[in-house]
């Protein structure tokens, strides 16, 4: 069982433990910052379970189905997870606006007991999921550290209304929290969006690779390129190269250009100057700065 994998699990046992004990704990306080911070926090629970399983998915080797290897089960994974996010914060808002609307009493006490409790339980998740390389666990790391934000919020809002026994905080401090949870998962969701439509990974741009590569001595022309990304990590390339005559070098030339620009899966379309490129349509407009 990898690290990534076993602090998921941590965290996706802690979430729902406390989850549970959260939404009775809303129930008897009569607040709605707490019970949406439950029900937040049994999606972040569902959600992070999920990510376990697709994680632990990722992890395996390609086959003969999946011949790029099952990557993409771990954007999946942040996708379902920020989908529930979304769903669980508008849902939230619409309850606390109603709340606004008519106002109930609030036990402020036990409320700052449960809220003390959230923070360090939501510390301990976060701290456990610290260390993500993958989107998915990037993702249930930004669950992690929501929920610690929104439990101290949670827990200023409880100390401010027991001396001033002001309800409307409760509303306000939950809504506060959907709104900063929705602006990440915003954002969150665009990245995978851009990994899903096969978008040119952000750092990446074409007519750098074409001039570096047409610096290079041999190669007359470079058409056909693609460049994606199947989880956010590595990045995958294919192209065709025309070049004026058969050098083995160039081929390790390239790779070598490319590895600087953190480019590692290669493939490449060798082509001599008069020989016909079957894929003409495939020709991208690239800005060229000079030729050979």
């Amino acid at each position: 069982m990898k690290k990534t994998e076993k602090n998921i699990l941590i965290a996706f046992l802690l979430n729902l433990s406390f989850s549970i004990i959260e939404f009775i704990g809303g129930t008897i306080t009569n607040s709605v910052a707490i019970l949406s911070d439950s029900v937040h926090d049994i999606g972040d629970a569902l959600s992070i379970g999920i990510s376990y399983f697709l994680e632990r998915k990722s992890n395996k080797k390609p086959d003969k189905n999946y011949t790029y290897g099952y990557l993409r089960y771990s954007v999946l994974g942040g996708f379902i997870t920020t989908m529930i996010l979304f769903i669980g914060s508008i849902f939230v808002i619409y309850n606390s606006i109603l709340r606004i609307i008519n106002p109930v009493d609030i036990h402020y006490e036990k409320m700052i007991i449960i809220a003390v409790f959230g923070v360090i339980v939501n510390t301990v998740a976060a701290y456990f999921t610290k260390d993500g390389k993958s989107l998915n666990q990037k993702a249930v790391n930004l669950h992690m550290l929501e929920d610690v934000l929104g439990w101290i919020v949670v827990l200023i809002g409880a100390i401010i209304m027991n001396f001033t026994n002001i309800k409307i905080i409760d509303s306000i401090m939950s809504i506060g929290v959907s709104i900063f949870v929705l602006i990440h998962a915003t954002k969150e969701f665009k990245e995978i969006l851009d990994l899903f439509l096969e978008k040119v990974p952000k750092d990446i741009s074409i007519d750098k690779i074409k001039n570096n590569l047409l610096n290079v001595d041999g190669i007359l022309d470079i058409h056909h390129i693609h460049v994606w990304s199947i989880s956010g990590e590595e990045i995958f390339l294919t192209m065709h190269v025309v070049i004026n005559k058969q050098d083995k070098e160039i081929k390790n030339i390239i790779r070598e250009t490319l590895k600087k620009m953190n480019i590692n899966h290669v493939t490449i379309e060798i082509e001599e100057k008069d020989e016909k490129c079957f894929d003409e349509h495939c020709h991208i407009k690239v800005s060229h700065t000079h030729h050979h």
